[in-house]
């Protein structure tokens, strides 16, 4: 039987990741309910919203007043995504003390998404992270494409593996692995986290993985086998990669909580009240539940208790 962490800490990615490439508008009010009842779930990680260019992502331009409009519960993480120093000032502004930085492990990728090299990436995120450190911000790092690229097709671990210690050399508290096309299987990531802990450590690796091929859950194991115990997930399934046509979202909040309920790894998620912030999220977007969990409470009106 393989050994597994007693504690995992759940990531909660669906306000940003999840909701960013809605097509339809996302009133502020909803989205502030949203984070609000995914906090009152006992999550210890909620990521907010991106203070990217309000132009850049519409769905998201109402940044500051979400993160301003927010309950924050105590004990509780609410990082942003800032891509500059104007970014971090603005969340500065709006009272964020934990923002991400992101970059990827493809150089076609990187320059799709955030039009420059990853060379320019980490020199553009170094006055980011110094500013950072100077205010007591707690920065996380994101490399997306970590097993496989649209453009490029596989990626070397040994390629991520640098970017990763390029980024922990810059000081990020943490770094998540995103494997950004859902292509992975449990050998590759098993691969993948070898080459990078051999120059980060496990305790400072998170994994962020997309279910395309429905392969997450069982890489979420092969991650907690090796040593990680941060792991990414999107409450009824949120999300997907408007880069990779057919990527679909991230693994789903409550699939993970039942899989780690089941293995008896404590998280301090309420299944019931993260059930509840699913529902309302999807009734919000006029739809059911892309989660095996979602799906299941919605069509037989019952709920889970946490065990």
């Amino acid at each position: 039987m393989p050994e597994y962490p007693p504690h995992v800490k759940l990531v909660e990615v669906g306000p940003r990741d999840g909701l960013q490439n809605e097509p339809r508008p996302i009133p502020t009010a909803t989205k502030i309910e949203f984070i609000d009842r995914l906090s009152a779930s006992g999550l210890a990680t909620i990521e907010v919203t991106s203070f990217v260019r309000p132009g850049a992502i519409a769905q998201l331009a109402d940044a500051a007043e979400v993160f301003r409009g927010i309950h924050r519960y105590p004990g509780v993480t609410y990082p942003v995504l800032v891509p500059n120093e104007h970014g971090l000032e603005r969340a500065i502004d709006a009272g964020v003390r934990a923002i991400a930085v992101f970059t990827a492990a493809s150089e076609t990728f990187n320059q799709r998404n955030i039009h420059c090299s990853i060379a320019e990436s980490l020199t553009r995120f170094a006055p980011v992270l110094a500013r950072a450190r100077q205010q007591g911000i707690w920065v996380r790092g994101y490399i997306s494409t970590v097993i496989g690229c649209p453009y490029e097709g596989p990626v070397s671990p040994a390629q991520v593996a640098a970017v990763a210690a390029d980024l922990e050399a810059l000081g990020v508290n943490e770094l998540s692995l995103g494997d950004t096309i859902g292509v992975g299987t449990p050998r590759q990531v098993r691969t993948l986290l070898e080459a990078v802990t051999s120059r980060v450590p496990a305790a400072k690796l998170a994994v962020h993985f997309h279910d395309t091929y429905g392969q997450a859950i069982a890489n979420v194991c092969a991650a907690l086998e090796l040593g990680v115990t941060t792991v990414d997930a999107s409450v009824a399934g949120l999300g997907g990669c408007p880069y990779a046509e057919g990527a679909t979202g991230n693994v789903a909040t409550e699939d993970l909580l039942y899989l780690l309920q089941g293995l008896g790894i404590d998280t301090g998620v309420d299944m019931d009240r993260l059930l509840e912030a699913g529902r309302f999220i999807t009734h919000a977007l006029g739809r059911n539940p892309a989660s095996r969990l979602g799906r299941i409470a919605h069509r037989h009106q019952f709920t889970l208790h946490s065990t």
